[in-house]
């Protein structure tokens, strides 16, 4: 329950918009903050129309910018299977998993140009 003294933080979380929870495999690709390139496999956690969170093992900064791609698979709803290519700013690192040392929960704010392909066969 958000109450006068709740961190802005926590009320900002309830007014986001809706998000897709889901483990869907995915591809992330950018820079670390030693500016080397890298490409990990890992899982998307959650999409929304602005926002994608995601656990990531090379460290970020925020600012970075990351390219997430993955595969949506055919549904009911989704004829055939779709190839998507995503890109954004980190925006949020969580501040329990950036102590951790391993995989951190990051959050990346989304451009809002994106690629979508048949997946190939």
């Amino acid at each position: 329950m958000i109450g006068p003294n709740a961190p802005a933080e926590e009320a900002l979380f309830l007014r986001k918009e809706r998000a897709f929870e889901f483990a869907l495999p995915a591809l992330v690709r950018g820079r670390d903050i030693r500016e080397r390139d890298f490409a990990e496999e890992t899982r998307l956690a959650s999409l929304s129309a602005k926002e994608a969170t995601l656990r990531l093992r090379p460290q970020v900064r925020i600012g970075s910018k990351l390219v997430v791609s993955f595969s949506v698979p055919k549904t009911t709803l989704l004829e055939r299977p779709v190839h998507l290519a995503l890109s954004g700013t980190v925006s949020r690192i969580a501040a329990e998993s950036a102590q951790t040392g391993n995989d951190r929960l990051i959050t990346l704010r989304l451009d809002r140009n994106y690629r979508i392909s048949s997946p190939a066969v």
